[in-house]
């Protein structure tokens, strides 16, 4: 299929041909069509700033939240016979959420290749979890367009069934802070208490590492793209050593 049925994508140089052929590769993306690939990576910002007569991913991200949802179904409705509707609904909730779809984002490095406007690039943009996870969506339409369902099925569940088995394990988006503290409160009376150690990397893109004092046991220190994250993955170190052991 041609991509002028649908868009109007970006120009590509050179040089961005060759971004666009390595996420090919990295990701495993299906498609061969590279401008409606670099138009799922074309955010609105910056195809009002152009001068290029050009339209953005937003009509991609609309198709894409409809393949995502019934790659998705059709994977648990085949995979899992014994689980109930119920159960469909509640591990979709999840593994098509914003958050579980800006994780895989980052683990694809989609912030590199997105096409930002000057204003959503200096307010840091490339690391918004909104932004990341429309584009994933984009991105899910684009490989159907190209290549059919069946690819885009494989392209998404090679993603999205680790975060299918993780809400099946209980595992996912499990807030650790709180489990933490209701142990702690419950064995010890006291509260955990964590520390900021360090953060690293440019202003736009700190990583932060934070420690958790467990009634003077110490864990971590685990990092995060921000605080709140830190903390909670050095409350799931704490957790996994303490907690997991004692109720099993």
């Amino acid at each position: 299929m041609e991509s002028t049925l649908f868009t109007k994508a970006p120009a590509i140089s050179a040089e961005r041909e060759r971004e666009l052929l390595a996420f090919k590769e990295s990701s495993g993306i299906a498609i061969k069509n590279l401008e409606l690939l670099n138009l799922a990576f074309t955010h609105r910002s910056y195809a009002n700033e152009t001068n290029q007569d050009v339209d953005n991913n937003e009509r991609l991200e609309f198709l894409g939240d409809s393949v995502l949802g019934m790659c998705v179904a059709d994977w648990l409705f085949k995979k899992l016979p014994a689980k109930q509707e119920g159960d469909f609904s509640k591990i979709k909730s999840v593994v098509v959420s914003e958050d579980s779809l800006a994780m895989i984002a980052r683990s694809l490095h989609v912030d590199r290749y997105l096409l930002l406007g000057k204003g959503e690039e200096h307010t840091g943009g490339r690391e918004k979890k909104a932004l990341l996870a429309d584009c994933m969506e984009a991105l899910f339409a684009a490989c159907y367009l190209d290549s059919g369902f069946a690819a885009a099925k494989k392209f998404v569940m090679r993603y999205l069934e680790k975060q299918i088995q993780a809400v099946l394990d209980d595992d996912y988006r499990r807030d650790y802070k709180t489990c933490l503290q209701e142990y702690m409160q419950k064995r010890y009376r006291k509260v955990p208490s964590y520390t900021l150690v360090r953060k690293t990397g440019p202003e736009h893109d700190f990583t932060f590492f934070v420690e958790v004092d467990v009634n003077g046991k110490v864990f971590g220190p685990a990092q995060g793209n921000n605080k709140k994250e830190a903390e909670q993955m050095a409350a799931k170190l704490a957790y996994d050593q303490l907690v997991k052991p004692a109720n099993s």
